[in-house]
Parts: C-alpha cells; structure tokens; sequence
C-alpha cells in the first residue's frame, strides 16, 4: 500500500511562485508540503532568470565602459569566456539546491521529491507510477499548482531530432559553440543572442515576424536590431524555418524564402507553454494539458469547491517570475486567511466578494505587469503599448522623447544613448493618467518601478508633475515627456 500523508496544503512546484505560495500559507500555522521532482529553486534560478543575467553582464559592463571618455581606452580585451561561465556557475550555485532546500526547512515547509500529480479532490501523488512505492499527499484545505512553463518547441521537419537547444541549454553551456543559429524573435531569442555575440559566437537569428520584441512598442523591436548588427548578429526578419537537419558538422536550416543556414547548434526560442502534461488533471474533469485559469484570488476556475489554485505561469496570465511570485503572494495569502486565520473584513470565498485592493485579490496582472529585457541597450516596460491600446478600443495619446534629450543618459555614454534610445508614455487623456510606459536605453530598468507604480496607482499628470527628478540623471525623461504632452 503506498504510504499516506496528511498536511494542510499541498504545493506541487518549488520554483520562486511555490515557494512564495507555501511561505505565506504556513505563516498563519498551516502545515504545508512542496512537492518537487527537480532542483529547488525551479527554472528562474537554474535554466532561465539568474544564469542568463549572468552570461549577458560581462558584456553589458565592457559595452558601458567603452561608451565613456577615459574608461573605454582601459578596455584591451573582451570578455572572458571562462571567467563569464564560472561567474555563472556562482549565480546558479553550480546547480546544487541545498541553500534552497534549506530555506524550506527553516521557513517550516516540508519538501517532498519526486514528481507531483493530481490524484482526485485534495489529493496528490508523489511518484506517478501508481504502484505501492508511490506517496500519497492528502491536504485537508487546498493544493497549489505553480510548475512553471515549459519551452514550446515548433513542430518543424526534422527540429526534435536534430537535438535543439532551449533555454536550458543555452544557458548551462559548456563550451561556446563557433555559431549559433536562433529561431525566434522574442524576449529569450535577443536576450541569449546577445550573450552569445559577447561570448564570441557568430549568431544568425531567423525571426518569421516582421521585427524583434514583437510585444513591444516597435521602436524597441528596432533599436535592439540595430544594436545586434552592430555587434555582428545576423538578423534575418521575415524568415520562417521550413526544415532542420543535423549534420556531421553541426546543422542545416532551410528557409523561407528560400535559404540555407549553417550553425553549429541551434537555439529554439520560440515562447512557453504552460506545464500541466502528467499533472493528473483528468482525474478532476480537467483536460491534461489545460491551463489553469484563475480568478483574482487564484482558484482554478472550473473546479468546484474551493480547494485548487494555481499561480506563475501554469495559469497562461503570468509571463515573468515577478509577477508569478506577486500572484503566488496572493495565492499564499487567501489560503492563509480561509483556512489558517479569522477571516477579515473583505475576505471572501472568490475573487468577486474581495475588497478591489484587498491583498487578498491580485490586480496587477495583464496591463500592469512590468518587464525589463537585459538586451543592449535595455528595454523596460509597463502597461499597453500603442497597438494594444487601440486593440482594447481605448482613446489614447501618445507622448515620445528620444533619451539624447537627457543629461542623465548623456552621462551613461553618447554610444549608448544617441539615436536609439527612446522613451513614450502611453495617456489616457480622459482620465489623464498614464496607461502605458516603454523605455529603451542606458539603464532603462531603472526608469520602471516609477511608471509601475504611475499605472497601477493611476496617478494623474497634474500630480506627477510634481514628482521632481533628479538632475543629472536618467529619470529626467519623465520631465522632457511631460513637458511634450504639454505640461
């Protein structure tokens, strides 16, 4: 008979969104499980988020040191491919969970290897193979699934068996292939063809859209194109892959139109999908590879009962670990308050009889939900873009300034800031409040926090025109953009 345990929550992930579920539920006294069959720490910290920061730093460092009068005639070389590898290795902790592990432990959670499904009302499995070895996990209030998204590899003649690289090749790489052919045009494809033109490799990207970033504004999707090219990135828009093959020397790509590329390897970056497959959703009326949608509070909608939820990128509404790890807060937190404590005032059973900015009820999802791409130069946005904007049918106004126009980013290296920097706001005129912020340049990341929270807390224009920047730096766009718009 397969051995049976009781908590009161069950988590199946320990990605960055699973560890901040279970944390907030057990505050509150919850006995709590984490169940996980790979490393602790999840993708974030081994695959994806840390490694591919670490790999793009080198570069980005020697990039700003050379924008800038007496520091660039210091540079002799470029990175160094073995001290950038072992500075990876560091940041991932050479791929060893103990510190996570750990963490688990003193937060009082009790960690459960072995791979997690399903297996009727409050109910999960620990090990899949339905015979007495397996572990049965019973939860007397609620299970949270947060196991992450998976790279979608295109069904393409001969792709799978040519032995693609994803994210998680890319990113624990051993040795820095000659060349590398990309097949995508998105955050992880410009992101990891950055990294690897600074790691040397000669890098073709084959991008079926019409330019890069495509969820961004386009003078983005541009700016990073252009900065590719400069550092010898082949960028070929408009492409699709038609055919691989692997070779005796590495692999063949046919394209459309008609084309052939070689490479050593090739990158898949063509996006994520929810991992849901072997999660045992059939076993509660689900389809097995559904995704898990939630209301605010983040129970899975078409289950009754309130005892399942999911968070991070399993619900299909998440695209960062940020925002999995907000949403997983709420998660925690609902679960805390329903079953671990009183309830109160403005908690309810759903998401609809919560208080609108309750804590209990995750609002910043969708138009509020912040991103940086560490490209050269950097990209960060919030909220719509243009074309979104129109698309959701709102009445909108359009402000853009060029970064050249800022002393601040002057500073940061003319090479860095002249003619591809740029940075719009996105205004409802109605409401004067900003509905959406894009900035692309010298430390772009830093301008987000500041128009996060401007559309989150709607703040209006006549306020905001009050918030002063600091001369000289970079958040003195805020003032050439208001004072475009008329201020």
């Amino acid at each position: 008979m397969p051995e049976h345990r009781t908590y009161d929550v069950v988590v199946i992930g320990a990605g960055p969104v699973g560890e901040n579920a279970a944390d907030r539920a057990a505050r509150s006294g919850l006995s709590v499980a984490v169940v996980e069959h790979e490393l602790v720490g999840g993708e974030c910290s081994y695959w994806a988020c840390m490694p591919s920061k670490a790999l793009l730093r080198p570069g980005a460092a020697l990039a700003a040191a050379r924008s800038v009068p007496g520091a660039t005639e210091a540079i002799t070389g470029g990175v160094d491919v073995r001290a950038a590898l072992a500075g990876r290795d560091e940041f991932t902790q050479h791929w060893d969970d103990a510190a996570h592990v750990q963490w688990l432990a003193d937060a009082g959670l009790d960690l459960v290897r072995g791979h997690g499904s399903i297996d009727g009302v409050r109910r999960v499995r620990v090990g899949g193979s339905g015979g007495a070895d397996d572990l049965i996990l019973q939860a007397n209030h609620a299970v949270v699934v947060a196991t992450g998204s998976g790279p979608f590899v295109p069904d393409l003649p001969g792709l799978r068996s040519a032995g693609p690289w994803t994210n998680r090749e890319v990113t624990e790489l051993r040795e820095v292939p000659d060349s590398v052919a990309v097949i995508g045009g998105g955050v992880v494809a410009a992101e990891m063809a950055t990294a690897l033109a600074d790691l040397g490799c000669q890098v073709t990207m084959l991008v079926r859209g019409g330019r890069l970033l495509s969820g961004t504004e386009p003078f983005a999707g541009a700016a990073v194109a252009e900065s590719l090219g400069a550092m010898g990135v082949r960028v070929h828009l408009g492409t699709s892959v038609t055919g691989v093959q692997r070779t005796d020397d590495g692999v063949l790509l046919d394209t459309d139109p008609a084309g052939r590329v070689r490479a050593a390897e090739v990158l898949v970056a063509t996006g994520r999908r929810p991992r849901t497959g072997g999660l045992g959703l059939d076993s509660i009326g689900l389809a097995e590879h559904e995704t898990l949608a939630t209301d605010e509070t983040g129970r899975v909608r078409r289950i009754e009962g309130d005892w399942l939820y999911a968070a991070g990128d399993v619900t299909g509404a998440t695209h960062t670990t940020h925002q999995g790890k907000y949403v997983a807060r709420v998660v925690g937190d609902v679960i805390a308050h329903r079953f671990g404590a009183a309830e109160p005032s403005g908690a309810g059973s759903d998401a609809e009889s919560v208080a609108p900015w309750s804590p209990l009820r995750a609002r910043s999802a969708g138009a509020g939900e912040p991103q940086v791409i560490f490209t050269r130069p950097e990209v960060a946005a919030v909220g719509y873009t243009e074309e979104q904007a129109q698309r959701a049918g709102l009445t909108t106004e359009v402000v853009t300034v060029g970064m050249d126009k800022v002393a601040g980013a002057s500073l940061a290296g003319a090479g860095q800031a002249a003619g591809s920097g740029a940075a719009r706001l996105v205004i409802d005129p109605e409401r004067r409040v900003v509905v959406g912020a894009t900035f692309v340049g010298p430390a772009a990341s830093d301008l987000l926090h500041a128009a996060t929270i401007a559309v989150v807390g709607q703040v209006g224009l006549d306020r905001l025109w009050h918030a002063v920047p600091a001369f000289p730096t970079i958040s003195e766009v805020w003032l050439r953009l208001l004072e475009e718009y008329g201020l």
